[in-house]
């Protein structure tokens, strides 16, 4: 589907899959559309996170292709991990789903559909999505998205939250508009201090905060943020935001707002709920603390920290001996850009240099592979490690918050030859 197609035709494509779905749900042992539970099948397929409580549902969704339920109100999907073995960018069926609020709409008229400009501006503006598309310059970015969460399940103590194993995340090529654009076109008041943002979900109950993020203004203003409409060459999946969410490379998802239909110049450090309390790190280098450790300063989550996963073999996995094994894998960071990564296949006391694929910018994931030749009878521990250009790498031993945010720990595959 291109940009400019009709929203009516992407909708029928939209509602036609989810007939489907919907018809063959007993077959697929999933869930019908956002949440409403189809009969449990003896066809249901399940998977084994690595954690406590690791059983999960393959479910299957509109517009999206088999991914790991973690919950169906607010809707909530996983990446399996061999998804990202199969190219840089992760196709927008396979990317991941996290939201924060269930009341969240089903259909979305394009053509309807409206951004509000408002605050410390001196001219309150309301774009469409063709004014996006037609009234400014079109920018393209490839960014990684991922959750602040993202594999909290595997923090030790246990934190609260949703327990994600480490597919909570994806990365893509976003095309869409600076917000810098939009801002200087409603022109920037004095005073002000942060651009607030909100989208079309809302909380079920009155009594739960809506979903409200803020950025400050000298990250708003960045040329690389951008409001995109398009995700991979196509339309964001409903699922994804549709029609319009923001994109701010380098950080966290939760100021990645769906569905993006405010923005708010405001004179003052927005302390809504989804700011603070929520989403914050502790004040200080490693955003770390002790477990039961209480007080201290903490700020609000930000730009991520370098990660690196090997997506060519699974934990457990047993490999053929006496031929090269290819090793492959991905690394990222918060925007500096992967300047090497390294194998292990020892557990870490020896590591290797890999070699580098692609650079598809700073902000995207950054393709690696190595080989190794195992022996027979033999156990391995597979590991990578990527060090970034800023000389920022993985930490050997896990760093621990109660939030259960910012995991970069050195992953660990254990396989066997036969």
């Amino acid at each position: 589907m291109g940009d400019h197609e009709d929203s009516h035709s992407n909708w029928d494509v939209l509602n036609a899959s989810r007939r489907r779905f919907l018809g063959a749900g007993a077959a697929l042992g999933g869930l019908a559309f956002f949440g409403r539970s189809s009969p449990t099948s003896a066809l249901q397929r399940l998977v084994e996170l690595p954690m406590s409580n690791g059983q999960r549902e393959l479910v299957t969704y509109p517009q999206k292709r088999e991914l790991i339920r973690m919950t169906a109100r607010p809707v909530q999907l996983e990446t399996p991990m061999s998804v990202f073995n199969e190219g840089v960018f992760t196709p927008n069926d396979a990317f991941f789903v996290r939201w924060h609020l269930a009341g969240m709409p089903t259909s979305i008229d394009e053509r309807a559909f409206r951004i509000k400009i408002h605050g410390r501006v001196r001219q309150p503006i309301e774009l469409t999505i063709d004014d996006l598309k037609n009234s400014y310059e079109p920018v393209e970015i490839a960014a990684v998205c991922q959750c602040a969460g993202n594999s909290r399940g595997l923090f030790n103590p246990r934190v609260a939250g949703g327990q994600w194993g480490n597919g909570a995340m994806g990365n893509a090529l976003w095309k869409g508009v600076r917000l810098r654009d939009i801002l200087q076109k409603a022109g920037i008041e004095s005073g002000a201090a942060q651009v607030r943002f909100n989208g079309a979900d809302g909380p079920v109950l009155p009594s739960t905060p809506d979903f409200i993020k803020s950025l400050d203004m000298d990250i708003a203003l960045s040329p690389d943020v951008i409001v995109a409409y398009s995700m991979n060459g196509a339309p964001l999946p409903l699922l994804n935001g549709y029609p319009v969410r923001l994109v701010v490379p380098g950080w966290y998802a939760t100021y990645w707002v769906k569905m993006l239909n405010d923005i708010e110049v405001i004179g003052e450090v927005d302390e809504s709920f989804w700011m603070k309390p929520a989403y914050r790190i502790p004040d200080n280098p490693c955003a770390c603390t002790e477990p039961g450790k209480k007080g201290g300063d903490t700020i609000p989550i930000n730009r991520m920290v370098v990660r690196s996963f090997i997506t060519s073999v699974a934990d457990g996995a047993a490999l053929p001996s006496g031929r090269s094994q290819e090793v492959n894998g991905i690394a990222f960071d918060g925007g500096f850009g992967i300047a090497r990564v390294m194998l292990s296949t020892d557990g870490g006391k020896t590591w290797a240099e890999t070699k580098l694929g692609k650079d598809h910018g700073k902000y995207s994931f950054r393709e690696w592979r190595s080989t190794f030749t195992p022996k027979k009878g033999n156990h391995y521990e597979l590991a990578s490690m990527a060090v970034n250009t800023k000389g920022e790498s993985q930490r050997l031993t896990p760093r621990w918050n109660p939030s259960g945010y910012m995991r970069n720990v050195v992953e660990i595959l254990r396989v066997t030859c036969v």
